[in-house]
């Protein structure tokens, strides 16, 4: 499949601006079974700085800086995508991967060899991920059993959070805390993403958070997708003796083709859209609209 996607970040500033500088992880990336075939940031006003970057999980990051007065600043992206969900290791094809145990993952997962290393990493705390409650880990050790194939747990955890979660986009905002989100089983798919992600590093395995688009228009005769008009998050579990497995708990399926994946962190706080900082007051508001549908 080939898409073409749109995300447009509008602010609106009740007193104006005089100096910004921000932060944009919006590139999407390229790996194998996705190929981005055409990529433009169109920034207004226009930067009197603009740089681009890979960050240390290489994301490309656009830094750029506004150093005149304005009342709204506005960051469009245009990408074209080249999907294909076949290229990638399939996980159903994989006897090991399938088959290995918590207990046994977690062996492998001791080792000083790379790219173990590097994933280990992802066990660890992090800035929305940290201070793993007691009620967490024990909804996670309902899934995950020391002889029970992480896979399987990793599934079937997806698909409690789907059933037991209620998707809220009132409840929660970037900052609500995961024991909230966790106490309350309400969020959106940032919040559902980062409660599967503390789950997981709870009972020693890696997990990341992965950011980026699921397809606004749904195949004939099937429902939308939650998610298609805004950035969608969704988690990924290392699996020893195969590699990296996507899960999206929101909508209760492994990310194939509808799934463009433009970044991935530790949790949220490692990949937001656009960040930064401004010299103003008052008041401002913020309107995100986003579109993703096959090339034509």
């Amino acid at each position: 499949m080939v898409f073409q996607v749109s995300h447009t970040t509008s602010y609106f500033y009740e007193s104006g601006v005089t100096f910004c500088h921000n932060l944009a992880t919006l590139k999407p990336k390229d790996l194998l079974g996705q190929t981005v075939l055409d990529y433009q940031i169109v920034i207004s006003p226009t930067p009197s700085e603009i740089s681009e970057k890979l960050d240390f999980f290489g994301n490309t990051v656009t830094r750029f800086s506004i150093q005149k007065y304005h009342t709204e600043l506005k960051v469009a992206t245009h990408s074209k995508i080249l999907r294909d969900y076949s290229l990638q290791p399939n996980i159903d094809e994989s006897i090991e991967g399938k088959s290995i145990t918590l207990q046994q993952a977690l062996i492998a997962l001791k080792s000083y060899q790379e790219p173990i290393l590097d994933i280990r990493q992802y066990v660890l705390e992090s800035i929305l991920i940290a201070g793993i409650s007691p009620e967490i880990k024990a909804y996670a050790d309902i899934s995950f059993k020391p002889d029970r194939p992480i896979f399987e747990a990793a599934y079937e955890l997806m698909q409690r959070i789907y059933t037991d979660f209620e998707f809220n986009s009132e409840f929660t905002n970037v900052a609500t805390p995961i024991h909230d989100v966790m106490k309350e089983k309400k969020g959106v798919c940032q919040d559902f993403a980062q409660i599967a992600i503390a789950c997981v590093r709870s009972v020693g395995l890696p997990a990341r958070y992965i950011s980026g688009y699921i397809e606004t228009v749904p195949p004939p005769g099937k429902e939308k997708l939650i998610g298609a008009d805004a950035s969608h998050a969704w988690f990924s579990m290392y699996i020893p003796k195969f590699g990296w497995v996507d899960f999206d708990p929101t909508n209760n399926q492994i990310p194939k083709n509808q799934h463009i994946v433009v970044s991935w962190g530790r949790d949220y706080y490692d990949v937001p859209p656009l960040k930064g900082v401004i010299y103003s007051t008052g008041k401002n508001k913020m309107k995100v609209a986003v579109d993703i549908r096959p090339a034509v």
